[in-house]
């Protein structure tokens, strides 16, 4: 059984720190990323309206934690603590569903596949993990990208795979991709249905 010690708070690439998310970074989330339309629009969650709304986010992702399903981290420059957006897993049944968002002015440094890396680091290191994976909108190039700078393949095409809450709830085509190594033993379908049922 998962135990939340199993997982730290706390771990620092070459540039980067990230940080177990605090409902104390509400305010920080909310300028920095979560109230962009150009950065929540693949995302899995309604873009926030409020600081209110992301210290509720927050609220719900701490509890997350606390039961093992949920490990969000926040993204900060090491040298300056500076919040650049969050990246983190959900779990279901030992598949790890990864997920990253940065604010637009922190786009195309490098910083998602930075922060990726550290979170397979990590996963590959713990024995209860499957499965790695992540699912991305067909029209988000972006992210496909960096899912393939750290390791991860297609799966498979699956059509009208999601809703996206600021994309008008339309249900989108989703490219599925897995970590290579992690995932040779775990069937397309395996993946899909683990992937379904973190993201509800």
């Amino acid at each position: 059984m998962l135990k939340v010690m199993d997982i730290p708070e706390r771990i620092e690439t070459k540039r980067l720190v990230l940080l177990r998310l605090q409902i104390t970074d509400a305010e920080e989330m909310f300028y920095t990323y979560s109230s962009k339309p150009a950065s929540t629009r693949f995302v899995v969650w309604p873009m926030h309206q409020s600081v209110h709304d992301a210290r509720t986010y927050l609220a719900r992702t701490w509890a997350g934690w606390e039961q093992g399903i949920d490990f969000s981290f926040s993204i900060r420059l090491k040298d300056t603590n500076r919040l650049l957006g969050a990246c983190g897993f959900l779990i279901d049944k030992g598949n790890a569903q990864i997920g990253y968002v940065l604010g637009p002015v922190h786009w195309q440094q490098g910083y998602a596949t930075e922060a990726c890396n550290a979170l397979v680091a990590l996963l590959k290191a713990q024995p209860w993990i499957k499965s790695i994976t992540s699912f991305v909108d067909t029209e988000n190039a972006a992210s496909v990208r960096v899912l393939q700078k750290c390791g991860f393949t297609v799966a498979t095409l699956v059509k009208d795979f999601y809703r996206f809450p600021n994309q008008q709830n339309m249900c989108k085509d989703c490219w599925v991709f897995c970590y290579a190594e992690a995932t040779e033993d775990s069937s397309s379908r395996s993946v899909i249905d683990s992937l379904k049922a973190a993201s509800r």
